[in-house]
């Protein structure tokens, strides 16, 4: 790469030394400086070197930490979900997306304001503008002498207001439509907001399990490789029989198997709930498990005013409705186009040149145009801006039927994850006492250490799959808020203080 920069810059230095051998004049001249110009702008392909890479990648690891306050206490959920508003990336994204919509708002507002134009100019020729004229009557060349009429070198100013109604008038729709694109993108923004606490959640409880069963896992494993060990001394002793000896192990390995799959799969949850709320990866952090009691208020709302709570704020069917809004007014941004174009223009003018009598003049003018294709084009526009109608209208009752949908099916998978939320319990609660009566006998030795250990893994996973219920619990709970279009009611993010917002979060999660 840099020997080709180098050649680029040789060939220049070459052209250059040519011209000035050459001194060509004239049409050669621009036509060789053209050329010169040409080769001197050509542009190579310059990749970011390692160096680069490593310290754009620092600094953007850096900005994407920038006033995230530490972690210096177990997190509530409370506490989860507020950072998670406040400092998620995806969510910063989804923000900086409506803060861009409201400002192309404002640039399609300023289009429907006159042009105020300033110009100024300067022009120079080489030879004097000299006409002569011929007689009106007989044709016949003027014995007036030819004469100059411009200077060589003048200037001109120019300030003038232009006004055009049918720029008007589409700048106009336009904003009405830009309007309408500040909308989607709000909810956008909420969609987005409604996933997130449903990921933070569920994230929330699986590292709540982990920080619950880490320690158990861990004994337990401890445990089954030292009865594995045993085993294998008693089978080389030959103290039983080889058949049973290897079914034995065979039953320890697979509890171990199962321990060590359980003891990644809790691993995993920290990791994504370090990602939601924007903390670094390899922080380690502890959480504050929430009240287990489950209220379901939801389950008891009648389906029909679920049903009209989801058609007024679901965010999909708004945002459908938004778009078939501004299908709508492209319709009459394509029929405004068929109309004449009338525009008014108003200005100071003033040229230097001192041939001129008046240099300095006020100039008005009104004008009236149309393209007269337009009476041809005018079927297919109209055409076309229909079936941009019918398509939004078709999405939207396409999006509506779905939410409707979506509505009894979340209620139905809200329900049934809690009943095996119940049933989990109580396998748990089961399983538990079954493991506490395993180690009651291990201590009189009444039973094998086979027995314990499968014991205390069947009790370590009745409460990871409890845990995973009561997370399966909340996570369709949020589905069905967020298909109902129910949020918390917070106020701005950016101007609320961590503090603020967590207590603002805590008072929405109980309304």
């Amino acid at each position: 790469m840099e020997a080709m920069r180098l050649n680029g810059l040789r060939s220049c230095s070459c052209s250059s030394v040519i011209l000035r051998r050459l001194k060509p004049t004239g049409a050669v001249a621009m036509l060789l400086s053209a050329l010169v110009l040409a080769g001197c702008g050509a542009v190579s392909v310059q990749p970011y070197s390692e160096a680069e890479l490593k310290a754009l990648t620092a600094t953007d690891r850096a900005t994407a930490q920038q006033d995230v306050p530490p972690i210096s206490a177990p997190l509530t959920m409370e506490q989860a979900i507020a950072r998670a508003l406040k400092y998620n990336l995806e969510r910063r994204v989804k923000m900086l997306e409506e803060a861009l919509a409201f400002d192309q708002l404002d640039t399609a507002t300023w289009d429907m304001l006159p042009r105020f134009m300033a110009q100024a100019g300067y022009s120079r020729r080489n030879k004097d503008l000299i006409t002569s004229s011929v007689d009106s009557v007989t044709g016949q060349p003027s014995l007036a002498h030819p004469y100059v009429s411009s200077d060589r070198a003048h200037t001109t100013s120019d300030l003038g207001l232009t006004w055009n109604l049918l720029d008007f008038g589409l700048s106009y729709i336009a904003a009405k439509q830009q309007a309408d694109r500040v909308l989607i993108a709000t909810e956008r923004r909420r969609k987005a907001m409604h996933l997130l606490l449903q990921d933070v959640v569920t994230a929330f409880w699986r590292t709540a399990s982990n920080q619950k069963l880490s320690e158990q896992v861990t004994q337990t494993i401890i445990n089954a490789e030292s009865a594995l060990e045993d085993a294998r001394r008693a089978e080389s002793e030959r103290v039983r029989s080889p058949i049973d000896a290897l079914r034995y192990q065979r039953q320890l390995l697979e509890n171990l198997r199962l321990l060590e799959t359980i003891e990644q799969d809790l691993a995993a949850g920290r990791l994504e709930l370090a990602q939601l709320i924007n903390a670094p990866p390899g922080m380690h952090f502890r959480v504050v498990e929430p009240d287990e009691r489950l209220s379901t208020p939801l389950l008891g709302m009648p389906m029909q005013q679920m049903e009209e709570m989801a058609m007024t704020h679901n965010a999909d069917i708004r945002e459908q409705q938004y778009n078939s809004r501004i299908a709508v007014e492209e319709t009459k941004r394509a029929m405004l186009k068929l109309f004449p174009n009338l525009s008014f223009n108003t200005g100071i003018r003033h040229d230097s040149d001192r041939y001129m009598i008046n240099n300095t003049w006020n100039e008005t003018g009104l004008q009236l145009s149309y393209n007269i294709f337009n009476l041809l084009a005018a079927p297919s526009q109209k055409k076309l801006a229909e079936a941009g109608v019918k398509l939004a209208d078709q999405r939207r009752i396409a999006t509506l039927m779905t939410v409707l949908t979506q509505v009894y099916l979340s209620r139905m998978q809200y329900e049934t994850a809690y009943r095996q939320y119940l049933r989990s319990d109580e396998i748990w609660h089961a399983d538990e006492k079954i493991a506490e009566h395993s180690r009651n006998r291990e201590l009189v030795q009444t039973q094998s250490r086979l027995e314990l250990v499968s014991n205390n893994a069947a009790a370590i996973v009745s409460m990871l799959r409890r845990y995973q219920s009561m997370a399966q619990v909340q996570n369709m709970r949020g589905k069905l808020q967020a298909t109902l279009g129910m949020e918390p009611e917070i106020g701005s993010v950016d101007e609320l203080s961590l503090d603020e917002l967590t207590r603002q979060v805590a008072d929405g999660l109980q309304q």
